[in-house]
């Protein structure tokens, strides 16, 4: 890894896990998106080109990665449809990070979000696999949020709560799901 891949890594994970309250990493903030936009939204256009196996060279960059293309685009482009823009390449990145062992020996903080891009996934191979994970954290918690998400790709194919940003239609059925709570 290069010395300036190596700055973007570490900054990224030490903001994230070292300067963020867990709660903040889930809570709406405008003040916080602004701070995502400002320190880490310029390396998306660049780093995003890039295939996923050039950041699987080491476990830092591999995670570094996955929070730049599944977390950081959710912040940086809430209520547009660029939020789900990098989700194949944040799973590619996770996918192949798993294969090679990079979660062991994480935090359940750490694991989880290696994790995260399955559970943002619209393929329900993809939530199979993220049950699989987050059963394994031992947190009732977390594993509620990741039966939610099954729950609805199981059952729509899809994340209904996504249809409007996304310019999708959507069905009677999916618009009670989401009235009903269902939106993350």
């Amino acid at each position: 890894m290069s010395a300036a891949q190596r700055r973007w890594a570490q900054d990224i994970l030490h903001f994230w896990f070292g300067e963020l309250r867990p709660a903040q990493r889930f809570a709406r903030d405008d003040a916080l998106d602004a701070e995502l936009r400002r320190r880490f939204a310029p390396l998306l256009p660049g780093l995003s080109r890039q295939p996923s196996a050039a950041f699987l060279g080491d476990p830092l960059t591999a995670r570094a990665a996955v929070l730049l293309f599944d977390q950081v685009p959710r912040n940086v482009f809430r209520d547009d449809r660029r939020a789900f823009a990098l989700d194949p390449l944040a799973r590619a990145i996770t996918h192949g990070a798993i294969a090679r062992g990079f979660d062991r020996g994480l935090s359940v903080e750490q694991r989880q979000f290696l994790y995260m891009p399955l559970m943002h996934s619209e393929r329900i191979v993809d939530q199979r696999e993220s049950l699989r994970r987050f059963t394994s954290l031992g947190s009732a918690y977390i594993i509620g949020f990741a039966r939610a998400h099954y729950r609805m790709v199981a059952r729509f194919g899809r994340f209904p709560h996504r249809n409007e940003v996304l310019g999708r239609m959507s069905t009677t059925a999916e618009a009670r799901a989401v009235a009903a709570g269902n939106h993350w």
